[in-house]
């Protein structure tokens, strides 16, 4: 009964203690109208921190959406002149390919009937020009009459023209016109990679008919990759060529990166009122990003340095700005004013203050802010 009676008086002490104890830092908080005082063990314990203005630079901006893409040079769609079936090919998106490589073989009928004519041709034209040399040397001599000449001349150079046609036919379809004249004639014909690059669209299988009008892959070199912006209509004889350029990429991380603006636009797209604005990726050689990728960019018009504070030691209360600034400081307590603030421009971490008099050679008190002033 006795050890009882023990533990309910300790009980009461601990009790106590602990109002006592929350007393004193109720007191210790108190806040009035326009000043706070603080003890330093709750100034430690919070871990705030002391500053004072600042001069940093504040950008004015234009803002702008866009996407990474690659110069028209750097993009390439794959087709055929003359249609055929595929006959086969190992190739899928995202494979990466040299410039002069087979991508595709194609198959068909047709193939062979213009080699098939080439070589017809280029037979009869070996006897074309024979006859019109012979013609010619019997004009010059006054044996055969004109018209015989003139006959044998229209006939070779009209062959002529058919089999140089031809020519370029089998030239383009990528089989040669030498190999045919030796009486090798193929069913199929090679395409071939126009640039370096990835693979960016598959559109056929093994077996299906490609006419010329398909578009049988894509290819993208992302050896130089740039950005392609939208900047409106009534904010565009504000942008200049060099200027830098701020942009993420909202779906992929919070990092910042750069470029420069390197050409501007002389259009306006009639849907949105826009003009596009090219601008080149500093290091772009170092980064992964992928054509068609999302940006939101800030392009940098103007620059001016001023005295701020950390956004951090700012806070808003009813469209109005506060900041804490210390007052004096004994060995146990801290006092703060409770001073308005006229915002200026922001950045990523300060805000520029206009009344900077209210703030100049004073200190501020840049964390732990939003836990001591309150509406």
């Amino acid at each position: 009964m006795k050890r009882v009676y023990i533990l309910i008086i300790s009980l009461v002490f601990v009790a106590c203690g602990k109002s006592e104890k929350e007393t004193q830092v109720a007191v210790a908080n108190q806040v009035n109208d326009n000043s706070i005082t603080l003890s330093k063990a709750q100034f430690d314990s919070e871990k705030m921190e002391l500053g004072a203005l600042t001069e940093q630079f504040f950008n004015e901006t234009v803002m702008a959406n866009g996407m990474i893409d690659v110069p028209p040079q750097n993009r390439a769609s794959v087709s055929t002149f003359m249609g055929g079936y595929v006959k086969n090919t190992t190739l899928l998106v995202g494979d990466k390919v040299r410039k002069g490589q087979r991508l595709i073989t194609l198959q068909n009928t047709e193939f062979i009937d213009i080699q098939q004519q080439y070589a017809e041709v280029t037979e009869q034209l070996n006897y074309l020009k024979s006859e019109f040399e012979r013609q010619q040397i019997l004009y010059t001599e006054k044996i055969t009459s004109q018209k015989n000449f003139l006959r044998a001349e229209s006939t070779y150079k009209s062959t002529l023209a058919l089999h140089q046609g031809l020519r370029k036919k089998l030239e383009m379809m990528n089989i040669s016109p030498g190999s045919v004249e030796k009486g090798n004639i193929t069913s199929v014909i090679n395409i071939y990679a126009p640039i370096k690059g990835s693979v960016t669209k598959v559109n056929f299988s093994n077996g299906a008919y490609i006419s010329p009008s398909d578009e049988i892959l894509e290819i993208v070199n992302t050896d130089h990759i740039h950005l392609e912006l939208s900047v409106f209509e009534k904010d565009i004889l504000k942008i200049k060529k060099e200027q830098s350029i701020n942009f993420k990429i909202p779906e992929v991380s919070s990092d910042i990166f750069q470029a420069e603006v390197h050409l501007v636009g002389t259009s306006v797209n009639e849907t949105d009122r826009t003009i596009k604005v090219h601008g080149h990726i500093n290091n772009d050689e170092q980064t992964n990003f992928v054509t068609g990728m999302f940006v939101e960019a800030e392009i940098i018009i103007s620059s001016k340095k001023s005295l701020a504070l950390p956004t951090d030691a700012i806070v808003e209360i009813e469209d109005n700005y506060f900041a804490l600034v210390l007052n004096y400081q004994k060995e146990d307590v801290y006092s703060f004013d409770k001073i308005k603030i006229k915002v200026g421009k922001q950045n990523e971490k300060y805000t520029e203050v206009i009344n900077i008099d209210e703030f100049k050679g004073k200190e501020v008190l840049t964390k732990g802010v939003f836990m001591l002033i309150s509406e």
